[in-house]
């Protein structure tokens, strides 16, 4: 039986996007997993990408098809991808999961994994906030919450300024976004999509 994993991401600058390229890496790397790779529709207008500098970056990933939320019920694991905006998950995402109504009317994702993954601007921006109050919306949907325990030595990372939790892999994207993900960063992500698909195995198997 193939476990059929979705890591479904919103991004703005494409640092999100690079993450979610290592968790579903990661995924991969589990025999008979089935990934595949989602981004959320677009809320902001393309002149206001374009005079915030994001429009370029985002025409790197612009072939990742646009997830829809009937598509959810595929899956036996889904890892959602965000930036943080203020503490939270960014609005293109919050306007995805809203429309999940329907979903939750059915019970259709009780037992599924769900996990989650965030970028921040700075290095207290909100990476645990965010990804925590993510999880409430997990939780109302009967899934069960997956994060990235600690045999992944990449959390323990005290010699650089790292991003990484216990609830999710996270990257630091600096004040104007010039920060890339890290090999660390990365390293965090990728085990977080194979601990996350791991255990989609041994629940639906």
């Amino acid at each position: 039986m193939a476990i059929k994993v979705q890591v479904i991401f919103y991004s703005m600058y494409g640092h999100i996007y690079k993450m979610a390229q290592a968790i579903a890496d990661g995924a991969k790397e589990v025999p008979g997993a089935e990934v595949s790779l989602y981004q959320v529709p677009e809320l902001v207008p393309d002149d206001v990408l374009e005079k915030y500098g994001a429009k370029a970056a985002k025409a790197s990933f612009a072939g990742v098809p646009i997830a829809t939320v009937d598509q959810l019920t595929d899956a036996h694991a889904i890892i959602f991808g965000t930036p943080t905006r203020f503490g939270n998950m960014a609005a293109q995402m919050r306007n995805f999961l809203d429309q999940t109504g329907p979903l939750w009317f059915k019970g259709a994702l009780i037992g599924k994994v769900g996990s989650v993954f965030a970028s921040t601007a700075t290095q207290h921006g909100g990476q645990e906030t965010t990804i925590t109050s993510f999880h409430s919306t997990l939780l109302h949907h009967g899934m069960v919450v997956v994060g990235v325990p600690y045999n992944e030595p990449g959390l323990l990372q005290m010699d650089e300024i790292s991003g990484g939790t216990p609830y999710g892999a996270t990257t630091l994207a600096g004040s104007d976004g010039s920060r890339q993900p890290t090999k660390n960063e990365l390293k965090i992500a990728l085990h977080q999509g194979k601990h996350v698909t791991t255990l989609a195995g041994k629940l639906f198997r």
